[in-house]
């Protein structure tokens, strides 16, 4: 490589609203660095990044503890991967104010709006402790299905990605290095946008949490992912959206006969939640269930 990663990322402005590279620059010399094509790559490896955006940065309105020392990592795994990583996909979270799990859908008895982290059940719902201002059916019934099948609850979030807004945006030195990627090996990058349901969470990057026909099934992401012979993940939160990824792509593809291997680089990912024992438990076990393996960016796994 010609350019040397601290002029792709400067560590310092990670999440950070300055950015000390223009976008044109750092293309011009990604292209002048002449490296292999990714469509020459004869192990094809697809680097699915989640969420990883400005408002889920440390200092953002859902900031993730850890996010930063994750980015870095993130973007020196491609760095030091650039000839190995085919392609990369990239998750925007992208909301509008007016979503079941924002303050201004609820109003209490007492006509207030939730406090952020706020959880509502389905009990609350239904006896008037809180009420939803928009789509009361298909709310309550939200409700009722996260809880009949054991799964998170509804949690009140602050506002954040969105559409429209900077904190939707990529993380400013995450978008250099992948951008620059994207220049060097001459290979798209795809940016996938979830979250404009308004009567659901869509944490998962194939599926909203609530989709009773299947309607909303990202097939197509999944047909790609298929074609893939080794996919590393990585994002945040690790015990929300990476998760809910996690246990969507490896239950669609559970009882192939031909399917990528799959690494999840723990390092790369932090958790919003308290509990990261649990969390961990629980990819430990999706791991031995699916057969994938958890590693940490600087192992030589690819």
């Amino acid at each position: 490589m010609k350019t040397a990663f601290e002029e792709i990322v400067s560590v310092e402005h990670i999440g950070k609203e300055a950015n000390p590279f223009q976008l044109g620059a750092l293309l011009a010399k990604a292209c002048a660095e002449e490296l292999p094509r990714a469509s020459e790559d004869k192990v094809r490896t697809t680097l699915l990044c989640v969420d990883m955006q400005r408002d889920f940065m440390e200092g953002g309105p859902l900031g993730v503890a850890g996010s930063l020392g994750d980015t870095e990592r993130l973007t020196r795994f491609i760095y030091k991967n650039m000839t190995k990583i085919t392609e990369i996909a990239a998750s925007l979270d992208t909301h509008s104010p007016r979503q079941i799990f924002h303050q201004c859908w609820w109003r209490g008895a007492d006509g207030q709006m939730p406090e952020p982290f706020t959880v509502i059940t389905a009990k609350d719902a239904k006896e008037g402790r809180w009420r939803p201002l928009y789509e009361k059916e298909k709310s309550e019934e939200y409700l009722e299905y996260l809880e009949s099948g054991g799964q998170k609850k509804l949690v009140i979030w602050p506002y954040h990605c969105i559409e429209g807004t900077a904190g939707c945006a990529l993380e400013n030195q995450f978008s250099n290095m992948i951008h620059f990627f994207s220049a060097a090996r001459g290979a798209d990058l795809k940016k996938i946008v979830k979250g404009t349901l308004p009567a659901t969470e869509f944490y998962g990057i194939v599926s909203p949490e609530y989709d009773p026909g299947g309607s909303y099934a990202n097939r197509e992401l999944l047909g790609d992912l298929r074609r893939c012979d080794r996919l590393v993940i990585a994002g945040e939160a690790r015990d929300y959206c990476v998760a809910q990824s996690v246990l969507q792509i490896c239950e669609a593809m559970e009882k192939e006969k031909k399917r990528p291997e799959i690494f999840i680089m723990e390092d790369c990912m932090s958790c919003v939640g308290s509990d990261t024992a649990a969390v961990a438990a629980a990819y430990g076990a999706w791991a031995d269930k699916f057969s994938f393996r958890i590693v940490r960016s600087t192992e030589d796994f690819l």
